[in-house]
Order: structure tokens, then C-alpha cells, then sequence
């Protein structure tokens, strides 16, 4: 079953195969949607600094009553913050928020400040990435990595550190599925997380994937997570809704390869418009 799969990342840490999203879920919110994802199976949440609600997913860690090594935790370094001072500092504060003595995988948000994304931020990125890199020797990061970074953000960090990003979390979803940039990480061994498999909700609402859903005998969003799964990326679905959160890990079928082809033809559409 999907929710006993894993990844194995380029270090050898496992890591499921579907994570729970908790991006623009309010506090209250993401605590009963973390409860219920851990009841339910999964084994894998993502969070955020910026998000707002660190202390709410924590809080549903611990009062799941599941080991705390059954279970997998992202959390990012705000895009806002560079250099090394400034990872080191908001790293503390999220395991703080966490209550947690240590984070299986760390990411800088993004390669430049949300407000400006012209930025040319590589002194910053590389700064944080050396202490992250730290942090992981140390023990308190299972694994590090990045999100929403290109090619070109990603080459400085290696080639000032020689330490390749585990993982690159971007938004993928089919009709948008960023082939250079995934390429590029495939070919160096970083996984892809799938961030926004329903193009926040558009894509449900396109009805362009009615049909091949329909076809397959399973709803639009399970369509949208198994191609994800299909192609080697993790997807990260973001529900409130207990019967959504079940059925978004309930993916324990295949899309045939002549349906993978029709739906890879939807690249670079306005499906999520329509």
C-alpha cells in the first residue's frame, strides 16, 4: 500500500511516498488535519515557518501517541531569511515550535524573498545552505534541501559546498509539471516533492481530467496524485477534510502508459484556467 511506501533519498533516508500539506491551513485546522492524516496512516507532514502553525503540527505529533520515528517532519527556512546566522536562528525557533529534538528534512523556501523574486540572494542561499549542511552533520536534520530553486540556484550551493540538495519541493501538477528543472534534479539524485498537485484546486475544477478519471474508475484527485507517484515525484496534498485526507492517500492503483502519454500531452495547457 502507498502509505507503507518510501522513497529513498540520496543518503539513504527513507521517505514516504505521500505527505500531508499543511500550507494555508489556519492552526486550529492544520492540528486536526495532522491528527487525522496520523490516524489514518500517514507517516509524512510538511510544514512551514511561515505557515503559522509549527506548534499546532507538534502538538498533533505528540498527542497522536505514534513514535516519534515513525514519523516524518519538514519544515523551511522562511524565503525571506539568508545567510548563515539567520538559518541557524529560525531553525531553533522551528524545532522550538515543533517540540521536537530533531527535523528529518530542512529546506530553504525559496531561492529569493517572496516580494522579490529578482533577487539575486546566492551569498544568502549559500550561507544558509553551509549551515544547514552543519546542522545535518550534527544530527539535528535527517536531510536538507531546497524549494521552488532552478538550475541556477542550485549549482551555487554545490559548487561552493560540494553537498548536493536532497530534495527540490516545486510546484507540479499535470499540465505543469516544470520538465527542465526536474530533469536537472533527477539526473543529480534530488527528489522531486510535488507541492500544489491540484494547482490549488483549478485543476479539479478545469474538468478536462473528468474523463480519464472517469476512464480509470477513481476521482480527479487521486488521477492527479498517482501521475505525480508515476512520475517519480512525492506529491503533497493539503486537506482539512478527513474523508479528502483518507482518499487522497488511498492511491493503490496504476494509470495505464497510454493514459501517462495523453495526460505528459497536457504539458504547458491552460488546463488550470479552463
Amino acid at each position: 500500500m502507498i502509505k507503507d511506501e518510501s522513497y529513498v533519498l540520496s543518503n539513504g533516508v527513507k521517505i514516504p511516498k505521500v505527505g500531508l500539506g499543511t500550507w494555508q491551513s489556519k492552526p486550529n485546522d492544520a492540528y486536526n488535519a495532522v491528527l487525522s492524516a496520523l490516524k489514518l496512516g500517514y507517516r509524512h507532514i510538511d510544514t512551514a515557518f511561515v505557515y503559522g502553525n509549527e506548534k499546532e503540527v507538534g502538538k498533533a505529533i505528540k498527542d497522536s501517541g505514534i513514535p516519534r520515528e515513525e514519523i516524518f517532519i519538514t519544515t523551511k527556512l522562511p524565503a525571506e531569511k539568508k545567510g548563515y546566522k539567520n538559518a541557524m536562528a529560525f531553525f531553533e525557533k522551528s524545532i522550538a515550535n515543533l517540540g521536537l529534538e530533531y527535523i528529518d528534512l530542512y529546506l530553504i523556501h525559496a531561492p529569493w524573498p517572496w516580494v522579490a523574486p529578482w533577487m539575486n540572494c546566492t551569498k544568502g542561499n549559500i550561507g544558509a545552505w553551509k549551515a544547514m549542511i552543519e546542522l545535518h552533520k550534527a544530527g539535528k536534520i535527517r536531510a536538507i534541501g531546497v524549494s521552488n530553486f532552478s538550475k541556477k540556484h542550485i549549482e551555487p550551493l554545490i559548487e561552493a559546498t560540494g553537498f548536493v540538495p536532497m530534495v527540490n519541493q516545486i510546484r507540479y501538477y499535470i499540465g505543469d509539471t516544470e520538465p527542465d528543472i526536474t530533469s536537472y534534479c533527477q539526473e543529480k539524485g534530488i527528489l522531486i516533492e510535488a507541492y500544489s498537485p491540484f494547482a490549488t484546486g483549478r485543476i479539479l475544477e478545469s474538468g478536462i481530467l473528468d474523463g480519464y478519471a472517469k476512464k480509470l474508475g477513481v476521482s480527479v484527485p487521486k488521477l492527479c496524485l498517482r501521475y505525480c507517484l508515476q512520475k517519480g515525484t512525492l506529491p503533497l496534498p493539503k486537506s482539512v477534510h478527513e474523508e479528502r485526507i483518507k482518499a487522497n492517500i488511498e492511491l493503490d492503483f496504476s494509470i495505464p502508459e497510454d493514459v501517462m502519454k495523453e495526460l505528459d500531452a497536457l504539458e504547458g495547457t491552460n488546463l488550470k484556467h479552463k
